[in-house]
């Protein structure tokens, strides 16, 4: 596996980004994957998953109905579309491998990349 985030930026409150992460070396059809999120000072937390097959996602309560995310299978690439955002949703957002649930989502994975600042004023 090979994962490239891309997307980040600065916007105010209230205000869109569009994540995307690029997979090489595997067949993102046959993966879950999702995002974690690290503000400074707290903990990584699990955002979002989407299961291999499209059919099984999971957001964390505090981004539901604000962020929304999918995946194109024929460009091997993860998506994650964030709307009216809001301060808290600041810090480095990470695509890895998970396992995804409807009730939550799992990494185990040591495939952690650079990932890409999202910073959100108020």
């Amino acid at each position: 596996w090979q994962l490239a985030e891309s997307g980040g930026g600065s916007v105010e409150a209230g205000g869109s980004l569009r994540l995307s992460c690029a997979v090489s070396g595997v067949t993102l059809a046959y993966y879950s994957v999702g995002w974690f999120r690290q503000a400074p000072g707290k903990e990584r937390e699990g955002v979002s998953c989407i299961s291999g097959s499209a059919g099984t996602t999971y957001y964390i309560d505090s981004v539901k109905g604000r962020f929304t995310i999918s995946k194109d299978n024929t460009k091997n690439t993860l998506y994650l579309q964030m709307d009216n955002l809001k301060p808290d949703d600041t810090g480095v957002y990470y695509c890895v491998p998970v396992s995804c649930y409807d009730r939550g989502m799992w990494s185990g994975s040591d495939l952690w990349g650079e990932g890409t600042q999202v910073t959100v004023s108020s």
